[in-house]
């Protein structure tokens, strides 16, 4: 894996993290809304005051039972999302040293072959030059 892919990876995920931010704070800003539309509703209905209060007790509890449901689906949905993202970053960052210890390994390989080709030749050279002397 290079490291424009890692920068693409990156990027792609910081987008992905805007948008679960922008679906948690409008489904945030709908629970809202739902919340004082019903209670606007029922302050509005014409009815006794007992009630309006019993309508507003009932209704808020509904409301806040589906703002907590629906923010507890987002919280799940973002942190399964982060946990696929660690999941992917450890996977590239062990790619990544996987092939940087073949890089290495490969270039300690080509300077023990360097080694040993010049120890050959310097051997040779000296049994040449032994040859010679005699």
């Amino acid at each position: 894996m290079l490291l424009k892919d890692l920068i693409e990876k990156r990027r792609k995920e910081r987008k992905r993290a805007a948008r679960r931010k922008t679906v948690k704070n409008t489904a945030i800003g709908a629970g809202v809304g739902a919340a004082v539309g019903l209670a606007a509703g029922v302050l509005l209905a014409p009815k006794s005051g007992k009630e309006t209060r019993e309508d507003i007790v009932d209704n808020t509890k509904r409301a806040a039972g589906f703002v907590s449901d629906n923010t507890k689906k987002a919280v799940d949905k973002v942190s399964e999302a982060s946990r696929k993202a660690v999941d992917t970053v450890k996977g590239s960052i062990h790619d990544v040293k996987e092939k940087i210890a073949e890089f290495r390994a490969s270039k300690e390989e080509s300077i023990e072959e360097v080694a040993v080709t010049e120890e050959v030749k310097v051997e040779t050279e000296d049994k040449e030059k032994g040859k010679r002397k005699k």
